[in-house]
């Protein structure tokens, strides 16, 4: 019985090694007795809707030392010290450093580099491509995009959301060596390539980048501000067209010894960071109104409904003011219409406590406030909102007129974009096609629809109130002669450490045209502009300035706008 329990016992082994354990065994045979030198895959370009280079590569290549394969450091050391152009010592040490298998002597040395050390036929010395990540048109929409580490990986924006696409597959060349690593005579190097990554094609189009990005750094020069922000978007399907977050910086210059600024200047305010949107926000209350109107809700105050004169309203013992008088010194009686014309708080108020917290937080639910948007980005923020169970009549007054909300600038524009656009909720995108260097399309993102908001009645309503805003109303600034422009002003006042912040406003302006089948719309926002702060002098002409931009290089005519 032993004998057969013994028996069994190395049987069990003999096939655990020679079956299980069997292609283990096999890689660590060939590590023992081969060593490798990497060969970098090309890493993917990044283009832009019209077909501009935005990240692309240039040849480069590094330098590798196997040290025990090396026949004469002393003469070698020499020989690289002059190609390299490093101190002697350093590379005689690392020569003679036979405690490593690989040695890097240099990274992304020029061809010209390359080219001298095969020319001096040297033992144990190699080179092998290790590009450089370039970025042609600099500082452009450079949050979006990101950067790269040190070693190709990618670090911030679409090189880190996209980098298993762009990466793609390093190779090798592998050197029969014996058990120290010197190369065994006779032997041949054996070569694996390396799959390049693929190409990211985008929606951003260079020319409105540069148009908002232009537009904007005039208005934070002007007004002094701390910062300026934009989202231009095709409303129709979600397409980010631009992406602007000033201050910036060069691409070909990053501040990597600096991370504190580093860490600010490449983060992607747009999509990470949240704000109190204030008047803007009256476009998805009145939508919500508007809509709850069509279904017959007699909760909704009607379209044709006369709010109160009284520019204050009293809410669980708190004071709601309206931000001014609106004709010589009075605050009038007036409708939804001109309660937009005027972004005047009291009449949202009453539309927010009029439907109640229920109805009212089905409507941010569907515009998809207190969640993500699904754009395709890393570190995007869900926002601010109170949970419904512990919101109070205040706090849904509040939230009403675009205070006790929080909201990422991407957040707004998509909901604004569904709101004026049918009712369409889709998802944001950066990237339409994946494609490899010869052409071949491996990916298609198209449109994502996520869901419904409002009927296209009430979509249309709203576009021609906030037409009005535009052309009759606070608005008046974004307005272009001949081209149907809509949109709504905003000004909030910041807080820090739960209170208001004397003196510091965040001024912004959401808009689109043509009114009636939106094409491109815009969110504007300066943040903490010095002297004049209100977002119809502030935000609204930088709107104007980039819908003018947008109608000269796509050259389009009043009939289309």
């Amino acid at each position: 019985m032993a004998i057969t329990f013994l028996f069994c016992l190395f049987l069990a082994r003999f096939f655990y090694i020679q079956v299980i354990w069997r292609n283990e065994l096999s890689v660590r045979a060939l590590d023992q007795w081969t060593r490798e030198i990497p060969v970098h895959a090309g890493r993917g370009n990044i283009y832009d809707n019209s077909g501009e280079l935005l990240a692309g590569n240039e040849p480069r290549y590094a330098v590798y030392a196997r040290a025990n394969a090396v026949e004469d450091a002393a003469r070698e050391a020499e020989i690289l010290s002059s190609c390299l152009q490093r101190p002697y010592e350093e590379i005689f040490g690392k020569l003679s450093d036979r405690s490593r298998s690989e040695i890097v002597l240099l990274r992304q040395a020029e061809k010209s580099v390359a080219s001298r050390i095969e020319g001096e036929d040297l033992a144990g010395i190699y080179y092998a491509r290790d590009d450089l990540r370039v970025y042609p048109r600099g500082s452009l929409a450079c949050q979006t995009i990101g950067f790269t580490a040190y070693d190709s990986s990618g670090t911030t924006g679409l090189e880190r959301y996209y980098d298993k696409f762009l990466a793609g597959q390093d190779g090798e060349i592998l050197f029969e060596t014996d058990l120290v690593g010197v190369d065994l005579k006779g032997s041949a190097a054996s070569y694996v390539p390396a799959e390049n990554g693929l190409d990211l094609h985008l929606t951003l189009d260079h020319r409105i980048q540069t148009i908002a990005e232009e537009a904007m750094a005039r208005v934070l020069s002007s007004s002094q501000a701390k910062a300026a922000r934009a989202v231009v978007l095709d409303p129709s399907d979600g397409s980010v067209l631009a992406m602007v977050d000033l201050p910036s910086y060069d691409l070909n210059d990053i501040p990597r010894e600096d991370l504190s600024k580093l860490n600010s200047l490449s983060r992607s305010r747009v999509v990470s960071d949240v704000y109190e949107p204030g008047s803007t926000f009256k476009i998805i209350t009145a939508a919500a109104n508007i809509e709850e109107n069509l279904h017959g809700n007699k909760r909704a105050l009607p379209l044709n409904y006369v709010f109160s004169s009284s520019r204050t309203r009293s809410v669980d013992g708190t004071t709601i003011r309206c931000w001014s008088d609106h004709k010589n010194g009075k605050h009038v009686n007036q409708t939804l219409k001109e309660a937009l014309n005027n972004s005047c708080n009291p009449c949202f108020v009453d539309i927010a406590l009029s439907l109640g917290k229920e109805t009212f937080y089905e409507y941010l639910e569907a515009f998809r406030f207190g969640r993500t948007t699904g754009i395709d980005f890393p570190g995007e923020s869900i926002g601010m909102l109170l949970p419904e169970g512990t919101v109070r009549d205040c706090d849904l007054a509040r939230i009403g007129f675009g205070q006790t909300i929080a909201v990422t600038p991407l957040q707004l524009a998509c909901a604004a974009a569904s709101a004026v656009n049918g009712g369409n909720y889709f998802a944001p995108r950066l990237v339409k096609e994946i494609s490899s260097r010869d052409g071949a399309v491996k990916e298609k993102i198209g449109p994502q629809l996520v869901g419904r908001t409002v009927s296209e009645e009430a979509s249309r309503i709203l576009s021609e109130m906030l037409e009005g805003v535009v052309r009759d109303g606070s608005g008046k600034k974004a307005y272009i002669e001949g081209f149907r422009v809509a949109g709504k002003t905003g000004t909030a006042q910041k807080y820090e450490n739960g209170h208001i912040a004397q003196g510091k406003y965040v001024s912004s302006f959401v808009g689109f045209f043509p009114a009636n089948s939106p094409r491109y719309l815009a969110l504007v926002i300066v943040d903490e502009p010095q002297g004049s702060y209100y977002g119809s002098a502030i935000a609204a002409p930088c709107a104007a300035e980039i819908f003018q931009g947008i109608i000269n290089v796509m050259n389009l005519q009043p009939s289309e706008g």
